[in-house]
């Protein structure tokens, strides 16, 4: 019902306000190469401005400061969470920072309003303990074990996103140098070393499971199921959470754990910011910096715990 309530709303959107969102995130995708999901998000956010607006006699082009400030007030009074507040004022900003440029609007709407506090909540990990049952968790005597026994340790030995690594091929990794080249957000590129223990499992993977899973079949994919098509993101999530109560382990996880885990492991180990955030494909060390969070409450942890006065 609320798909069709949406799709039917979407209808009613004015063609000058539908081609202009149009216009704005093919000019948003020249300049910056954005994913499908963000440029979707983009359109999400704008097309329920742009509803909004008409229903309150204005458009996109036209609208006041006044207006966008009651549009957000109205979406807090209906429950909106302060990061999405967040991210749709964001998304003003962004139009209208490119109707100043196309010279359709003199002045910028959004600029005098003030972003809502957001907290900076840590991102869930698992202990060092924890990774290591989890790596041995796969039964390495089948080829779909040792898959997801080479799967786990290339996720933990670079840190890629789960997407980078179902949507690896074989081209993308260079067994001679131990290294992964990854195409990350924004198209951009970086090289990522595997690790000894990664690259040993991968060679095993690739010289004993993955003929077998493939029977025959050809595939680019680096990483491919018994039906010897490529990994879905949503299928290498469910196995990670299979093979995580196996051992039990029961925290929740999230599809970033063993990023996050990859991270905070690196620092508690003494990396450096800089090389994380391109290990990690940061394009802002601001990204990278919440991850000293987990580092200093792991010291404050080891200080409670050792300190004879802690």
């Amino acid at each position: 019902m609320k798909e069709r309530d949406a799709a039917t709303a979407i209808e009613r959107l004015s063609e000058h306000d539908s081609a202009l969102i149009d216009r704005f995130l093919d000019a948003l995708w020249m300049e910056r190469g954005l994913s499908r999901n963000t440029l979707a998000a983009y359109r999400s956010d704008l097309q329920k401005l742009a509803l909004w607006l008409a229903e309150n006699g204005c458009m996109l082009t036209n609208a006041a400061r006044s207006d966008l400030l009651g549009y957000l007030a109205d979406d807090v009074r209906k429950g909106m969470h302060a990061r999405s507040s967040a991210r749709m004022l964001s998304s003003m900003r962004r139009l209208y920072q490119y109707l100043l440029r196309e010279g359709v609007r003199t002045e910028d709407p959004s600029a005098q309003i003030e972003s809502p506090r957001l907290g900076r909540p840590l991102p869930k990990s698992l202990t060092e303990d924890e990774v290591e049952r989890l790596l041995n968790a796969p039964q390495v005597t089948t080829p779909l074990g040792l898959r997801d026994r080479a799967m786990l340790e290339m996720l933990y030995a670079t840190g890629l996103r789960v997407s980078e690594l179902v949507g690896l091929e074989l081209a993308q990794v260079s067994l001679s140098q131990g290294v992964v080249r990854v195409m990350g957000k924004g198209s951009k590129e970086r090289l990522v070393p595997m690790g000894e223990e990664a690259l040993t499992w991968i060679e095993q993977y690739l010289a004993v499971a993955r003929p077998g899973l493939l029977n025959g079949q050809q595939s680019n994919a680096l990483f491919v199921t018994r039906r010897g098509g490529a990994m879905t993101r949503q299928a290498f999530w469910y196995l990670i959470k299979r093979h995580a109560l196996h051992v039990g382990i029961t925290k929740p996880l999230s599809p970033h754990v063993m990023r996050h885990a990859f991270a905070s492991h690196l620092l508690n180990h003494g990396a450096d910011l800089r090389v994380l955030q391109m290990l990690l494909g940061h394009s802002d060390l601001s990204t990278t910096q919440i991850y000293t969070h987990i580092a200093r409450e792991r010291l404050k942890e080891m200080h409670a715990i050792h300190h004879p006065r802690g």
